[in-house]
């Protein structure tokens, strides 16, 4: 039986940005624990434009490549990791146009959520996050991880190091995606 896939999602699209070491620590955390067969989108590469389709998401006739290609992405994505910067005690723009792309295609998949920032961890990011994840039907678990001070948190070569508390946060958010995604997969 093949395992579910998980969609890292790299948020931030800013240049001299760290979203893709926390990606990179939290993807192989997902590999490491041997739950899902793991994919990252960085929105940076993905490169959507602000929302440019004339008909609404949830009719999925898509007039662009870039949609339909987006829409594969998540239609194939059994459950998500939103990895997710704060600025100014929200999440970012690039995020929210993303998920503004579609509709049908996240209805029932679980979420999880990796916030990072200053002193609050990006924890405001993640509670802006959350209430739009369940306006499309999301289901967003209970456990995120908040990395407070991310650029302390950088080694010399750029990489996250993350302490107990963050390695136990993502064993746990990862654990519950795990289980909800095969719940997921089961209804299809």
């Amino acid at each position: 039986m093949a395992k579910p896939v998980l969609q890292v999602i790299i948020g931030s699209t800013r240049p001299g940005r760290v979203g893709s070491a926390v990606a990179d620590w939290i993807t192989g955390r997902a590999i490491g624990q041997g739950d899902f067969e793991v994919e990252v989108t960085d929105l940076a590469v993905l490169d959507l434009p602000i929302f440019d389709e004339p008909n609404h998401p949830r009719l999925r006739t898509y007039a662009h490549k870039h949609t339909r290609d987006w829409s594969a992405i998540v239609d194939r994505s059994d459950a998500f990791v939103f990895v997710i910067p704060e600025y100014n005690h929200s999440f970012n723009a690039a995020t929210k146009n993303a998920l503004d792309y579609l509709s049908q295609e996240w209805r029932d998949k679980p979420a999880g959520i990796v916030s990072y920032g200053g002193a609050s961890g990006g924890s405001r990011a993640a509670q802006m996050l959350a209430p739009v994840l369940g306006a499309l039907q999301m289901e967003t678990v209970a456990d995120s991880v908040a990395i407070p001070s991310i650029r302390e948190r950088l080694d010399g070569d750029g990489r996250l190091e993350p302490d107990q508390a963050m390695d136990r946060a993502a064993g746990a958010m990862l654990t519950e995606l795990a289980r909800r995604a095969a719940t997921v997969g089961a209804a299809a």
